[in-house]
């Protein structure tokens, strides 16, 4: 196991690996754990970021200007080594740069900084990209964190996810891990989503437009995460069958269309950096003090 770094103040405590800048806990004041555990017997990933695509290409295949390039779903920072910048108290930053390794897949002069930081009792996660080529950079970025369900404390309640803009937006699903074109109804009500596993027999609900900058995640007459994301306008909801987990995922880019163009700026929601630019993606989820 990698060396963790890890950042507290009065109200959290976090532990971060190099290994993906993966969180691999969130503890509160009070002992109570927030982040899934990890536990193979469901799934092995406890907050991955993903970078440079969000979800699955065709035949786990990219064309960029043409040319193929083999890439796994979610790409392939969560896999990759980090270098740890800087750490304080409150504060850690990991960073990685484009090698040999990562061109060969994706053929970009990029730099991937991740931060976690803490102010009172919330946490923000961020991710800035860099392009330090001299080409438009196309690529997609996630983040794909575990909590706990049911939530410490509150087995046996009702959780809900309630958007903070009272939408129903419509849910775009997936075949065979690719976007659909088609689109359903939206499971919301009024902004409000009562949880129930049922929802994701068919794979994770996925809004690609329309869920807003903030909600929340929470127990009937229990705890409750608030959450707000900057420049993340796909939102994804996610577990695995029977596991005690719900992902909650911000998004700029998603998967693959079904029959769609395998071109990666051509993805839906792809970004595209020009030469020297860089751009910050973040969210902060507040717990209970």
């Amino acid at each position: 196991m990698p060396r963790l770094t890890r950042i507290a103040n009065a109200y959290l405590s976090i532990d971060v690996s190099p290994l993906g800048a993966e969180m691999q806990s969130i503890t509160t004041s009070d002992g109570a754990d927030w982040l899934w555990n990890g536990d193979a017997a469901f799934w092995t990933g406890r907050s991955p970021v993903l970078f440079p695509i969000v979800g699955k290409a065709p035949d786990d295949t990219l064309l960029i200007d043409g040319q193929s390039y083999p890439m796994a779903q979610h790409g392939f920072a969560r896999r990759q080594e980090f270098s740890l910048e800087t750490a304080s108290a409150t504060a850690c930053r990991f960073v990685l740069e484009a090698s040999a390794q990562t061109r060969a897949v994706y053929p970009f002069d990029f730099r991937l900084s991740v931060e976690h930081s803490l102010d009172g009792p919330a946490l923000t996660v961020s991710a800035a990209v860099e392009n330090l080529g001299a080409e438009p950079m196309p690529f997609g970025v996630g983040f794909h964190p575990a909590f706990r369900w049911p939530l410490p404390g509150a087995d046996g309640r009702p959780h809900s996810i309630v958007l903070g803009n009272g939408a129903e937006p419509e849910r775009q699903p997936l075949e065979m891990g690719l976007l659909s074109r088609e689109r359903e109804p939206s499971p919301f009500a009024k902004g409000r989503l009562v949880l129930a596993q049922s929802l994701f027999d068919n794979d994770a609900l996925i809004f690609p437009q329309g869920a807003g900058e903030c909600l929340t995640y929470a127990a009937e007459g229990g705890p409750s995460l608030a959450f707000r994301f900057e420049a993340l306008p796909n939102l994804a909801l996610w577990t695995k069958p029977g596991a005690p987990f719900l992902c909650i995922e911000p998004w700029h880019g998603t998967a693959a269309e079904h029959d769609g163009s395998r071109e990666l700026k051509d993805r839906p929601h792809t970004n595209v950096l020009a030469a020297g630019e860089s751009q910050r993606f973040a969210f902060t989820v507040t717990f209970p003090a």
